[in-house]
């Protein structure tokens, strides 16, 4: 398995996305300015900050296909998930200002009326955002990449955001007016819930959480494996879009080393087959009596 291939495949998904937050948020802010559309506005600067996020990916995945090295003896794998944890501030900190600034219109009775082309940017918007979802999904299933999949979901969130404006913007046509205020509010706690979902999950796998479940489905799998008696000790932390295994089993401790040695490899074997399992260290002890 060529695992810096698949990550090579992942930077076209992380290409495409920058390409349609350029497109689509010129494309916004441009016409949010001259259809009088806060809610239009407000869509186009989060796409800006998709496109810092989506750069930040982007350089993640380059990073991470450095080889190991005296001082990475486990690869570069990380720096997706510290490039993911920097983009969540950048969001979070646009998500704010937008939250502020509509918060502001609405407390001063701002009100305008956006021309109801808005509306239909937005929508088509959205269309053109689900299909950039749908490419990136089936990539991301494809060469099995954790943050090729969050960037998909980011983008799946995107087209929601654009139909929520719409609908603020036609709910203005029918004499709400504030309704374009309260949208463009919306999206502003949008961006930060994205922000703080990247950011909770960076720092989860920064300080070597790991899902229960997860590890439950590796204890079974160990436990299968002819010749292990019992599994004493079983950690795992992610490494980018790879796991970590340490596992200490008991043998009957009438083997010889030799033999104690091929049912470590056969755990070895078992790990490996999991796609995203990349090393696995087993240590091996005597079936307490």
């Amino acid at each position: 398995m060529d695992i810096y291939e698949d990550i090579r495949k992942g930077e076209r998904g992380a290409w495409v996305s920058i390409t349609a937050y350029i497109l689509l948020s010129a494309l916004k802010l441009v016409s949010g300015f001259f259809f009088a559309s806060s809610a239009l506005l407000a869509d186009g600067f989060n796409n800006l900050t998709d496109i810092v996020a989506s750069i930040a990916v982007l350089v993640g995945l380059k990073i991470s296909q450095k080889p190991p090295d005296s001082d990475h003896a486990y690869g570069h794998f990380r720096a997706e998930t510290v490039a993911a944890l920097v983009a969540s501030f950048i969001m979070a900190t646009v998500g704010i200002q937008v939250i502020v600034d509509a918060v502001r219109s609405l407390a001063a009775g701002e009100h305008t009326e956006p021309d109801i082309r808005s509306a239909f940017i937005a929508l088509a918007c959205a269309v053109a955002m689900g299909g950039v979802y749908w490419y990136n999904r089936r990539l991301a299933k494809q060469i099995n990449n954790q943050a090729l999949m969050a960037a998909a979901k980011d983008n799946l969130s995107d087209a929601l955001v654009s139909i929520g404006a719409a609908v603020g913007i036609i709910g203005a046509q029918f004499g709400l007016p504030w309704l374009d205020g309260v949208a463009a509010l919306v999206v502003g706690l949008l961006i930060c819930k994205t922000a703080w979902d990247i950011f909770r999950q960076s720092t989860h796998d920064l300080t070597d959480g790991f899902d229960e479940k997860e590890l439950g489905d590796l204890r079974s799998t160990i436990a299968r494996t002819s010749g292990v008696e019992g599994i004493k000790d079983l950690k795992a932390r992610v490494h980018g879009n790879h796991v970590l295994v340490d596992v200490v089993i008991e043998v009957d401790p009438q083997l010889t080393v030799t033999q104690s040695h091929q049912i470590s490899d056969r755990v070895e074997e078992r790990m490996r087959k999991l796609r995203n399992v990349m090393h696995v260290h087993v240590h091996i002890e005597p079936k307490e009596p």
